[in-house]
């Protein structure tokens, strides 16, 4: 999947992506990269929003499993259970998150487990970043359901 496409599909079926003016600046097969602006996501301190961080990071985790489930063929329906953000200093500026998965090598068994069982689950990560420097870590397990079934 390309940005471009990844963006526009962000942007019609999860509307709060489009209201932070996210962007798509990299889809890999193990990484993707959503970008924001500070304007739409600033606080009362003038620096990004704890919510807005949140959701980017856990957007672009989202993001690449939906990615890797397209490339695989596959038709599921994606939620996330779980997440946790640990802030280690504020973004005062346009960041990014950089999703990755937490265990590489668990990806064949969550497929396995989706066509076995119809759901099957998967812990991500991902990194909130402001010029190079990081700013915070996010991890979620995220749930795939097999939309045939659901």
């Amino acid at each position: 999947m390309e940005p471009e496409q990844l963006e526009q599909y962000l942007h019609d079926h999860i509307p709060l992506s489009a209201a932070m003016q996210v962007s798509v600046r990299e889809v890999q097969p193990d990484r993707v990269v959503l970008a924001a602006p500070l304007k739409p996501n600033i606080n009362h301190r003038a620096t990004v929003f704890g919510g807005s961080a949140s959701a980017l990071a856990t957007l672009a985790a989202w993001s690449l499993v939906h990615v890797c489930l397209d490339t695989a063929g596959m038709s599921a329906r994606l939620v996330i259970q779980h997440n946790s953000v640990d802030y280690q200093r504020p973004l005062t500026d346009d960041f990014i998150a950089i999703a990755t998965f937490k265990r590489p090598e668990l990806w064949s068994r969550f497929l396995r487990g989706l066509v076995r069982r119809g759901r099957a689950r998967i812990v991500m990560a991902a990194s909130l970043e402001q010029g190079g420097r990081v700013a915070g870590h996010f991890e979620g397990t995220f749930v795939a359901l097999d939309a045939k079934r659901a």
